[in-house]
C-alpha cells in the first residue's frame, strides 16, 4: 500500500498569539464555583492560596482572546506548531470515502499536548514569585510536562503520581526525575490524606481524585508552593486552544473543513484544545460541526454520570464545580489509559454536553488498543492509550460514511505518543487486557455522597 503521506506544517510565525476563551461565546454563563464550606461563589481570595492571580483572572475571564506572553510563545517554538496529517493509508484500509485527518501533539518534549498549559502555568507562577509547584498525574503525561516546564522556568516540582500508573509506567516517572521533579506514588505516606487512604486500603491503586487531594494538601502546607492542574479547570482548557487554532489554519491548507471532530476526554483538556475554537464558530453561527468526546467505559462520567456540583478531589479539599460526575468517591479500575481515570469532567465540557452541543461515547480498552495497533501499523505512529479511544470512534465514523456512501471529513486529536506505554501494548498483544464492566450499583454508591444535586 504505497501511498504518499500528506503533512501540513506551519512555520513558527504561525504559533497563535492569543488563547481562545469559549466562555465569551457560550449561550449561558458557566455555573459559579462554590466554596466547599459556605456553598457561596468563591472569590479571588479563596483561590489565591492555590493559584497565581494571573491564572485566577483567566479562570473567570469572559474575554474572547487572551494574549499569550512572548516567553511562553518562545517556549512553544520548541515544538509548535505541531503537524497535521491526512491518514491516507488508514482511509485506504477502511475503503471509506471519508477523509481522515489528525493533529499530532506527540512532538512535544514530554510527548503529549500537556506542555501547552504546563509552560503557561509555570511562567505565570514564576512571574508572581512562586518557587515550587505541587501537582498530580495519572498516566504521567501531565507530570512529565510540568516537570519539563519547571526545568524550563526554574521551578521545583513535586508530583503525586497515581499508584496504578506509577507501577505500570516507570519510564514516565524516570522522565519526570530527569527533568528534576520529585515523584511519589499516590496514595503516599507524605500527606495526612494519603496516610488515611492507605490505612483504609493498603493496596489502593489510587486515582486522580486522591492524587489531587494530596497535591492540594501539600500546597496548603507551604508558603512557597502553588498548585498546578493539568486538566478540568477553565484556564487549563484555555491554554490548550492553540491546538485547534493551528488545526483550523492547517485544514484550510488542505482545502477542507471537518464535518466531525473527535477527541478523547478524561478531564477535558485535549478535547477542548482541539474542538473549542471550532465549537466557537458553531456557537457564533459561522459553521456547523458534529463534535464527539470519547471516554473509557471504566470511567464514563459523561455517558453515565450526573450533572451536579461535586468536589474535584476525593478528599473534599477543592471548591465545588458543576460537572458530569460519577461521584468524588468513585475509584476507577486501573485501565492503562491513566489520563482518563477521573471521576468528573471539565465544567465547560460538561455544560456543552448538557446543552446538546457535543456528543459523548464510551469505549472499552481492548477495542481502543485494537484501533491503536491498527493505526500504528498503517500510519507508523504509536498512540498513547488515551487517544486510541478517539481513533476507535474515528474508524467507526469512517465506516459509517462508507455504509452510507457519504463523503465525510473527520479530524481527531492524537494527543500523545505511546513510547512509554509499550508494557500496555505487550499485555494487549498477549490477550491479557481486561475490559471492566462497571456495575450501575458502584456508580450509585459513589454518587450517594454528592454534596448537592
Amino acid at each position: 500500500m504505497a501511498l504518499k503521506q500528506t503533512k501540513f506544517v506551519l512555520g513558527e510565525d504561525r504559533i497563535p498569539r492569543s488563547f481562545y476563551n469559549i466562555v465569551a461565546d457560550l449561550p449561558e454563563p458557566p455555573a459559579p464555583v462554590l466554596h466547599p464550606g459556605t456553598g457561596q461563589p468563591v472569590g479571588p481570595d479563596d483561590l489565591s492560596p492555590l493559584f497565581p492571580m494571573a491564572l485566577i483572572g483567566q479562570e473567570v475571564s469572559t474575554e474572547r482572546e487572551i494574549e499569550i506572553p512572548e516567553p511562553v510563545r518562545q517556549a512553544y517554538a520548541l515544538y509548535r506548531p505541531s503537524p497535521l496529517y491526512r491518514a491516507h493509508r488508514l482511509e485506504a484500509a477502511l475503503d471509506t470515502p471519508a477523509h481522515i485527518y489528525y493533529k499530532y501533539e506527540g512532538v512535544s518534549p514530554a510527548g503529549s499536548h500537556k506542555p501547552n498549559t504546563a509552560l503557561a502555568q509555570a511562567f505565570y507562577n514564576k512571574e508572581q514569585g512562586t518557587k515550587r509547584l505541587a501537582t498530580e498525574t495519572g498516566a504521567g503525561q501531565w507530570g512529565s510536562a510540568l516537570a519539563f516546564a519547571g526545568a524550563y522556568f526554574g521551578l521545583e516540582v513535586k508530583v503525586y503520581m497515581v499508584r496504578a500508573s506509577y507501577d505500570q509506567k516507570p519510564y514516565r516517572r524516570n522522565l519526570m526525575e530527569v527533568y528534576g521533579a520529585e515523584v511519589v506514588a499516590s496514595p503516599s505516606m507524605t500527606t495526612n490524606y494519603g496516610r488515611k487512604v492507605l490505612a483504609d486500603d493498603p493496596d489502593s491503586p489510587g486515582s486522580l481524585g486522591i492524587a489531587i487531594s494530596e497535591a492540594v494538601e501539600d500546597t496548603a502546607g507551604r508558603e512557597d508552593t502553588k498548585y498546578s492542574l493539568g486538566s478540568v479547570l477553565n484556564h487549563v482548557l484555555l491554554h490548550q486552544t492553540v491546538i485547534g487554532q493551528e488545526a483550523m489554519e492547517q485544514m484550510a491548507m488542505a482545502g477542507e473543513k471537518p464535518d466531525i471532530l473527535i477527541a478523547c476526554a478524561g478531564g477535558g483538556s485535549n478535547f477542548a484544545g482541539l474542538t473549542f475554537p471550532f465549537i466557537g464558530q458553531k456557537l457564533r453561527g459561522e459553521a456547523d460541526y458534529r463534535v464527539i468526546a470519547v471516554e473509557p467505559e471504566a470511567a464514563p462520567s459523561m455517558t453515565r454520570g450526573v450533572y451536579a456540583y461535586d468536589f474535584g478531589d476525593t478528599g473534599q479539599m477543592t471548591p465545588l464545580v458543576k460537572m458530569h460526575t460519577l461521584g468524588h468517591d468513585f475509584i476507577p479500575e486501573p485501565i492503562h489509559a491513566g489520563g482518563l481515570r477521573y471521576h468528573g469532567m471539565s465544567p465547560l465540557v460538561s455544560l456543552l454536553k448538557e446543552r446538546g452541543i457535543i456528543e459523548a461515547q464510551a469505549v472499552h480498552q481492548n477495542a481502543s488498543f485494537a484501533a491503536g495497533v491498527r493505526f500504528a501499523k498503517l500510519e507508523g505512529i504509536l498512540p498513547a492509550p488515551e487517544p486510541t479511544h478517539a481513533i476507535k470512534v474515528a474508524i467507526d465514523e469512517a465506516l459509517r460514511a462508507k455504509a452510507e456512501g457519504k463523503p465525510t471529513v473527520i479530524l481527531f486529536n492524537l494527543c500523545g505518543h505511546g513510547h512509554f506505554d509499550l508494557s500496555a501494548y505487550e499485555r494487549y498483544l498477549a490477550g491479557d487486557l481486561e475490559d471492566y464492566e462497571l456495575p450501575q450499583s458502584r456508580i450509585e454508591h459513589a454518587q450517594a455522597t454528592l454534596p448537592m444535586r
